[in-house]
């Protein structure tokens, strides 16, 4: 298990930005692979972007393509998710969750974060 922290959610308006943290304590931070995730109210969990351990492997969900970026510094033991032009339909609870690779069932990863609530509304 590895502990995990998001933090940066909030209220943003329609076009606006945010970014997101998923911090770790653990000491094996860089043997993880991180995904971010998101859940409406009344909605299935839904992956939106995760990173291999070193970073050399990204992928987004096509809602997210060219608006969210996805990066991480090991030294930090930190991911980042950059939303930008941010939509209503973002809004939802995001979680990090990590696991040895990013899988495409959010089900199989193992240590997941509290969750933070983002809220694009004018």
């Amino acid at each position: 298990q590895l502990p995990l922290v998001e933090s940066g959610g909030g209220l943003v308006q329609p076009g606006g930005s945010l970014r997101l943290s998923c911090a770790s304590s653990g000491g094996t931070f860089d043997y993880y692979a991180i995904g971010w995730f998101r859940q409406a109210p009344g909605k299935e969990r839904e992956g939106v972007a995760c990173i291999s351990s070193r970073g050399g492997s990204i992928n987004y969900a096509d809602s997210v393509k060219g608006r969210f970026t996805i990066s991480r510094d090991n030294a930090k033991s930190t991911v980042y998710l950059q939303m930008n032009s941010l939509k209503p339909e973002d809004t939802a609870v995001y979680y990090c969750a990590g696991d040895y690779t990013c899988y495409k069932d959010y089900k199989l990863f193992g240590s997941w974060g509290q969750g933070t609530q983002v809220t694009v509304s004018s």
